[in-house]
C-alpha cells in the first residue's frame, strides 16, 4: 500500500480577478521507505505540494492519501492533528525555538502529542543522540552551529515517529561540509525504513533520493531514477 498517494490535485490561487493555477491535475504515489526529491523552477508548484503533502493547505480538487486515509476533507482540528502524529517537517531556517536548549526543542512535538515528561526527555535525549549531540544537550541555537541547529530540526521531525519526513531544502543554509553531513544522516535514515521527501534545487541533493520528480508548470514534467536503493 502507498503511504502517499495523490489523485488528480489541483490548486489555484486568486490574485484580484485573476485565477492563477499551481498545481493542475498532479499524481504522485510514494510506498513506505521511498526516498523522493522534488525539482522545478520557480513558479513551477514545489512550495504548493510541499504544502499540500504537509497538510499546511488544501486543494481545489483531488485527493490525498496519508497512511491511506484521505485528508482532503478533515478539518482544522483534524489536519493539526495529522501534521503533529505523521508528518516530520525539516525546514531550511531549521525554525528552533531560540530559548529552548536542544534536548526541548526536540521535546516540542511530543509535548502536543501528550507524552509525560520523563518518555518526552527519554526519547529526546536518544534522539540527540541519535543525529551526533550527545555532547550538546543543554545548549541554545545561538551556541550551536547551522549544521547542529539542522541536526536538531531532523530529530524533533523523527520525534513522533512520522509516517513521513518532509525536508524543505534542508542544506540550503548550510556550508558544503555541514551539508553533506545532513545529508549523510537523511541517507541513514532511509536506510532504517524511514520516508522522506526533499524540495531542492541542488542537483548533489538530489542525487541523494531514490527517484527525482521534475515539475513545470503545476504538473510532473519528468521523473528520474537515481538508483538508489531501487
Amino acid at each position: 500500500m502507498s503511504i502517499v498517494r495523490i489523485e488528480a490535485l489541483h490548486k489555484r490561487y486568486r490574485l484580484g480577478a485573476l485565477e492563477v493555477p499551481a498545481l493542475q491535475g498532479l499524481d504522485l504515489s510514494l510506498a513506505e521507505g521511498d526516498y523522493l526529491a522534488i525539482m522545478g523552477p520557480s513558479g513551477s508548484g514545489k512550495s504548493t505540494l510541499l504544502n499540500m503533502l504537509g497538510c499546511l493547505d488544501r486543494p481545489n480538487e483531488g485527493h490525498y492519501y496519508l497512511g491511506g486515509e484521505d485528508v482532503v476533507d478533515l478539518d482544522d482540528d483534524e489536519l493539526s492533528e495529522i501534521r503533529g502524529r505523521r508528518i516530520g517537517f525539516v525546514f531550511q531556517s531549521y525554525n528552533l525555538i531560540a530559548q529552548l536548549n536542544v534536548v526541548e526543542n526536540i521535546e516540542v512535538p511530543m509535548y502536543y502529542a501528550g507524552l509525560s515528561e520523563r518518555e518526552s526527555e527519554e526519547r529526546a535525549r536518544t534522539l540527540a543522540e541519535l543525529v551526533g549531540l550527545s555532547d550538546r544537550l543543554r545548549h541554545r541555537p545561538a551556541e550551536l552551529s547551522g549544521g547542529q541547529q539542522q541536526r536538531v530540526a531532523i530529530a524533533r521531525a523523527l520525534a513522533n515517529d512520522p509516517f513521513i519526513i518532509l525536508a524543505d531544502e534542508p542544506t540550503g543554509n548550510l556550508d558544503s561540509h555541514s551539508g553533506e553531513d545532513i545529508l549523510n544522516i537523511l541517507t541513514e535514515l532511509h536506510g532504517q525504513g524511514k520516508t522522506l521527501i526533499v524540495v531542492t534545487h541542488d542537483e548533489r541533493v538530489a542525487a541523494r533520493a531514490q527517484r527525482t520528480i521534475h515539475l513545470l508548470d503545476g504538473r510532473v514534467d519528468r521523473e528520474t531514477h537515481n538508483g538508489n536503493g531501487d
